[in-house]
């Protein structure tokens, strides 16, 4: 039997589960019911047309015979089947009966005006050995519900006389798209699916928040602008701050960006968020379902070009998109291109961090798990990282790189070595960890300047820390005992971290901002010695301020 042969055999017998499939679901799949007869019908064409062929090569009769059988086999099926369909299933028309249903009301988190939310499903259950008739499914709300549903297939808001087979079910999916009200307050919106089966009413509730928002959609600031903290801002496309410009954002102010998104401001212009402990400056995607709240890559990147100036960023919470900060090379300023504080980089599928020929200032941060780079510092710069905790424990998918990267050169479009000077990467009282036995990586040009020093740091990697003038103080792979770095939750969890009490008090004293509270407003000077890391290690029964 050759190849072709087998197909056809397999087809066919394809075709048979398919319309066996489709019988016992005769109402939802009546159009598809056509395009099974068509192909049954081709497939019988096919069948004569190969018989015909065989008919005439009797002298090969004998390799043909099994092939002849298999094919009369198949018509007797196809017959067979063809009849089937035609017998009526009995139908249940019992008042009293019940429809099952996996959920009696749908909830649908927070979502944003005009934006449509990720699609919930529930089932319909036929608790009778009998197929049943559902005579109407629809929505109370009619065609003015923001709801929209599809049932098996059938989009519509309202449905008659769907069939369920036996102890069979059906899908139900629903979405929703809720119109601005122009309200700062979120608003609720309600509806149900109603079903009548044998004139016995049933409903399962439908129940959304909305929340109206401002939107952007690939704009161009070309004046001072205030994002503030009344309705959250989503962006879409991206939205770019013009040179000799400024963005600034309020504390508390939620900026969400959809997928690919980014903010991206322009050279001499700058970006100011001036979020506080209370009221952090949140950026993330623009799902906000549960489903979403740790999915990385939902939108690009906040990007710093090249020449962008002054950028200061306090208490903000960077999460869930593919790059979460881009530096570029250093702008007209003698103040470095970004300033960061008391914030947190984490769930990014690329890079936290990503430093390129500039200049960086860091102190009492978290840049965790990231499909690459927690920090990327590459093409030379000057850096200054204090009391920051670098790690990585991506789960992800397999991560190849380290936590940290180092970088002085890079091949041009000619494909030579361009050396760009690294001339200082500080790093003091910093925790740069996670699950590889390597988390440093000193991407060295030898002939190219390459200043680094890692003061009374923690460190896992497989480098050699007794030189002092690069290693002054630092620890190499004790365990810091962090409290689920899995979710990004870096604090010293235990009295045996070889976190606590480990960093050094001239580093906190001489930093560019007041380092006496961690992240969590704790104190670093209650006790003997500041911990290493943006956390300070406090027994259960202590408090924060």
């Amino acid at each position: 039997m050759s190849f072709s042969d087998i197909h056809y055999v397999v087809h066919y017998k394809l075709l048979k589960e398919i319309v066996l499939r489709l019988f016992s679901h005769s109402q939802q799949f009546k159009i598809m019911i056509v395009y099974v007869k068509t192909a049954i019908k081709q497939a019988i064409l096919r069948i004569i047309k190969h018989i015909a062929i065989f008919a005439t090569s009797l002298s090969t009769m004998k390799p043909t015979l099994s092939l002849l059988l298999k094919l009369t086999t198949c018509l007797l099926i196809l017959t067979i089947v063809a009849a089937s369909c035609k017998k009526d299933e009995p139908v249940d028309t019992n008042p009293d009966l019940k429809l099952g249903f996996s959920a009696d009301t749908v909830f649908f988190d927070t979502v944003f005006t005009t934006v449509g939310t990720a699609t919930q499903i529930f089932k319909i259950f036929n608790p009778s050995d009998d197929k049943i008739i559902i005579s109407s499914v629809e929505l109370a709300r009619g065609n003015s519900s923001p709801f929209r549903i599809n049932i098996d297939g059938i989009p519509a808001t309202s449905i008659t006389d769907l069939e369920i087979a036996g102890k069979d079910s059906v899908f139900v999916f629903v979405k929703v798209t809720i119109d601005p009200n122009q309200a700062n307050a979120p608003l609720v919106q309600n509806d149900s699916i109603v079903f009548v089966t044998n004139n016995n009413r049933q409903d399962v509730k439908l129940i959304a928040w909305g929340q109206d928002a401002h939107f952007y959609r690939n704009g161009i600031i070309s004046s001072d602008y205030v994002f503030t903290a009344d309705k959250p801002h989503v962006i879409y496309g991206f939205l770019a701050v013009d040179s000799l410009y400024t963005l600034t954002i309020e504390a508390g102010a939620r900026v969400h960006l959809h997928s690919k998104a980014f903010l991206l401001i322009y050279r001499d212009a700058s970006l100011k968020v001036n979020g506080t402990a209370g009221n952090p400056v949140i950026f993330e995607g623009d799902r906000l379902e549960d489903y979403y709240r740790s999915i990385p890559g939902q939108w690009g990147r906040i990007w710093l070009y090249a020449g962008s100036i002054n950028n200061v960023i306090n208490h903000a919470i960077i999460r869930n998109g593919e790059v979460g900060i881009q530096a570029d090379t250093t702008g007209n300023s003698v103040n470095p291109t970004l300033l960061i504080s008391n914030s947190l980089i984490y769930n990014m599928t690329g890079i936290g961090l990503l430093g390129q020929g500039t200049s960086i200032k860091a102190a009492n941060c978290v840049f965790g798990n990231c499909g690459s780079y927690a920090v990327a510092l590459s093409l030379g710069g000057n850096y200054d990282f204090r009391h920051c905790t670098i790690g990585n424990f991506w789960n992800e998918s397999f991560r190849k790189t380290s936590a940290l990267l180092l970088n002085n050169y890079y091949f041009d479009t000619s494909n030579h070595v361009q050396i760009r000077a690294l001339e200082n990467a500080y790093f003091g009282n910093c925790a740069i960890y996670g699950d590889k036995s390597e988390e440093l990586t000193f991407d060295k040009y030898t002939e190219g300047t390459f200043n680094y020093k890692f003061e009374h740091c923690l460190l896992r990697t497989e480098t050699d820390l007794s030189n002092q003038e690069f290693f002054p103080g630092s620890l190499k792979n004790e365990d810091p005992w962090f409290r689920d770095p899995e979710t990004a939750l870096y604090q010293p969890d235990s009295t045996i971290s070889a976190l606590i009490n480990k960093g050094n008090l001239n580093v906190l004293n001489s930093s560019f901002v007041p380092l006496e509270y961690d992240l969590d407003g704790n104190s670093r000077v209650a006790d003997q010695l500041p911990d290493i890391g943006a956390y300070e290690f406090v027994l259960p029964e202590k408090k924060s301020r």
